[in-house]
Parts: C-alpha cells; sequence; structure tokens
C-alpha cells in the first residue's frame, strides 16, 4: 500500500513524527480496503517529493466511531531504496514484486535523492 507523507516539508519532518514516543500511529482512511486482510503484516509504502522513500509496517485496521477506519501501523519508519513514484490521493495497493528494497544496513537518510531528481533520473531511463 501507499500514501503520500502529505504536508510533511522535508524528509526530517517525517523522521520527526516517526521519533515520538507512541507505540502506535493512526492514519486515517475513508473506506476499508477490500485487500485488508492480507495487508496486515505487510507495510505502507510512504511517498515523499515524488519518490518511495519509506515504509511502516501495518499492525492491523480499526473502525472509528465515526464510520471511517484507522491504518494502525508500527510507529517505525523503514528507509528503502528511493524509487519515483508519483503522488495521489488517499493510498493505492502496490505489489510485493514492486516493492522497492529497504535501504542497507548502515546506509543514512543522506544517502537517499531528492525526489524530484530521481523522477527526472527516472524519466530518462537512469534510476
Amino acid at each position: 500500500m501507499t500514501k503520500v507523507a502529505y504536508d510533511a516539508k522535508s524528509l526530517d519532518e517525517i523522521t520527526e513524527w516517526f521519533g515520538r514516543g507512541e507505540a502506535e500511529k493512526r492514519l486515517t482512511t475513508r473506506y476499508l480496503p477490500k485487500r485488508h486482510a492480507e495487508m496486515v503484516g505487510g507495510s505502507l509504502y510512504w511517498i515523499h517529493q515524488h519518490a518511495l522513500i519509506g515504509r511502516s509496517p501495518i499492525l492491523r485496521f480499526e473502525q472509528r466511531p465515526d464510520g471511517r477506519w484507522w491504518i494502525v501501523l508500527e510507529n517505525r519508519l523503514i528507509f528503502v531504496n528511493p524509487r519515483a513514484k508519483r503522488a495521489h490521493q488517499g493510498w493505492r495497493y502496490l505489489e510485493e514484486t514492486d516493492a522497492p528494497e529497504d535501504l542497507p544496513e548502515g546506509a543514512t537518510t543522506g544517502d537517499i535523492l531528492p525526489g524530484r531528481l530521481l523522477r527526472k533520473l527516472a524519466q530518462l531511463g537512469l534510476a
């Protein structure tokens, strides 16, 4: 599953959000995904500046009192090898075969190319 890190101005803002002390993070969605059962135990992949930059394990889906749904995530951001990805509203399915690999041990967030540059490289067939 992919989702835009809406309103995040920088990668530091995203990591700061995950650095807060809660055990879980909750995102609101209007509808329960049809494939929700198979997504539990998988990951939500974050899009920032037109690139997949990280993932968070999906723990479960819970219905809210107002009828909407929470996507309950582990409070952990695992950086992945960045891949160009168009922004979209809401969430979209990401097939396991299309998911980027986690960054190697010891790699830092400074190793991630800016999303706009990554997108341009992909358009040129270089990424």
